[in-house]
């Protein structure tokens, strides 16, 4: 029997040892015997199981009107398919029909693509992705200073100590998507938002009320740990990109009233893609009680019946949370923009502001994403193409979110000069353009311009150099015509106009660029 021949050897070395018979309950000490001022060795705790809640929810369906119904007696008039299938979703967890995803193939051409070296829902952003990614960011500061408030634009840490109470408290109402790492002993989240350290930072400035509405920005590299089968390309990921808007308010009447701008420029940014949102208002139920008519302007605001979920008072920060989803090309309702009214936080993390009377008083919080995070809104943009293709339109993107905007094709290397002539006017008015100098037939160049969704492609041939004039193809009309160089940078400009100039993040000349596997394994 080993263990007796353990005891008899521990025996004889004249150590104390014990056998308890079978089936007695044992007990152990742990004990760490390191170095006495090693962080390490001073304890030895017992890891925290994941906190389960459960939240019982109530539903309705209001309509502009102001009629509130409950989803099973609501009947769907025509043009409200949107609003059925999310209720469907959301209600009666019908499951989502899926299928194969043309536009998952859409994000892995222009170069969205999951990173095999790093944790799961994790991307890289290839040439194409990346100048997509930075027009999304750069836009998303536009639409943010829009608003006609004070907005100021900071950057941070992505890693908070949940030791700090603010931080703990404000993880625990997050829930279990949480990425946590540790650090010397220490517990740290990773953020899912720009809230930790926004709220860290403004906690520390003397702000008056003369100041609100207030608004802080950052695009903040996002961290949750999304279930891994739930993770899709650009859409749900593990790590992403969320342009994060929190605007300081005095009190709730002024966060109800500015409220209406928010969601106003939330709808007309998503109309500018040709788009439409149907919205879900999750409310506590105590606001909804005392501020129905509150919702239902929302509501009639957006012009469309929106599902309203009703929760049980103090389970989170905010008193309302609006979700404004799209249906994509499976009919899946996707959230892409978001805002909330936060009355907690401001009390959680000591931020303060100095009334009239010269008090300190803590202010309401409108958080908002107008655009959602930047491979959401993206996201968004490639399944408008891909439906569009799907009803016989021909697929693009709006000029300033296209990779490379104009590609100019010289038909012998003898017209070479007028192409860079007309690179360099194109490249000094903020213009990604490109030449194709490489030794391929008309036809195959003008297929792989095709296959990048290149809103414009210019040909030059002998007529173009001798009359200098351009031949231009237009992708979002399907026309080609002649235009001049001036023409044709006014064209673009207008395109262009609102929204911001961003340089490629290739070389100009094709034969000066590696083989792009992406676009080349799904062309």
């Amino acid at each position: 029997n080993v263990l007796k021949h353990l005891e008899e050897v521990f025996t004889a070395q004249g150590i104390k040892t014990y056998r308890a018979p079978f089936g007695w309950y044992k007990a152990f000490d742990i004990r760490c015997y390191g170095h006495p001022l090693s962080e390490l060795s001073r304890e030895y705790k017992v890891e925290e199981g994941v906190r389960q809640v459960t939240i019982t929810r109530k539903y309705l369906i209001i309509t502009p009107d102001g009629g509130i119904y409950s989803p099973e007696e609501y009947t769907y008039k025509p043009g409200e398919e949107d609003l059925k299938i999310l209720v469907e979703k959301e209600v009666f967890k019908k499951e989502l029909p899926g299928g194969k995803s043309r536009l998952l193939e859409v994000c892995r051409k222009f170069g969205f693509e999951w990173e095999p070296m790093s944790d799961s829902g994790h991307m890289r952003y290839e040439p194409h992705a990346t100048v997509m990614v930075e027009a999304v960011r750069q836009y998303s500061w536009m639409v943010a200073k829009s608003l006609g408030i004070p907005v100021l634009r900071v950057m941070g840490t992505n890693m908070f100590n949940l030791k700090f109470k603010p931080i703990k408290e404000h993880a625990d109402l997050f829930g279990d998507r949480l990425y946590e790492v540790e650090s010397e002993g220490s517990k740290l989240v990773m953020r899912y938002a720009a809230c930790h350290q926004q709220f860290a930072m403004i906690r520390d400035w003397v702000i008056s009320y003369k100041e609100l509405p207030l608004g802080v920005f950052e695009v903040a590299d996002s961290y949750r740990f999304e279930q891994k089968g739930e993770l899709v390309l650009c859409f749900r990921l593990r790590k992403f990109y969320m342009p994060d808007l929190h605007i300081l308010l005095r009190d709730l009447d002024e966060g109800k009233k500015f409220s209406f701008k928010v969601q106003d420029k939330i709808v007309d940014e998503i109309r500018k893609l040709g788009r439409e949102y149907v919205a879900i208002y999750n409310v506590t139920e105590d606001f909804f009680k005392s501020n129905k008519d509150y919702v239902i302007e929302l509501i009639r605001r957006m012009g469309r019946p929106a599902l309203v979920t009703l929760y049980p008072p103090g389970v989170y920060y905010w008193v309302i949370n609006v979700e404004y989803n799209v249906i994509d090309e499976l009919k899946r309702p996707r959230e892409v923009a978001t805002f909330q009214i936060d009355v907690g936080n401001s009390a959680r993390f000591n931020i303060r502001y100095v009334d009239e009377s010269g008090a300190e008083r803590y202010p309401v919080i409108i958080h908002t994403a107008i655009i959602g995070s930047i491979e959401r809104y993206i996201y968004t943009v490639l399944d408008k193409a891909v439906q569009d293709e799907e009803s016989g339109k021909i697929p693009n993107i709006p000029t300033w979110l296209a990779p490379i905007q104009v590609r100019i094709i010289p038909l012998s290397s003898e017209f070479m000069d007028f192409a860079n002539e007309v690179l360099d006017t194109l490249l000094k008015n903020g213009i990604r353009v490109d030449v194709d100098d490489r030794d391929l037939t008309l036809a195959k160049k003008i297929r792989e311009a095709g296959i990048e969704w290149i809103p414009y492609v210019v040909v030059i041939g002998g007529r173009e150099f001798k009359t200098r004039t351009l031949n231009v193809r237009i992708r979002a009309s399907n026309i080609q015509k002649t235009m001049s160089l001036n023409e044709l940078v006014e064209v673009i400009n207008k395109d262009l106009e609102g929204y911001p100039k961003v340089d490629s993040t290739l070389p100009p000349y094709l034969t000066l660029r590696p083989a792009l596997h992406y676009l080349k394994e799904l062309s």
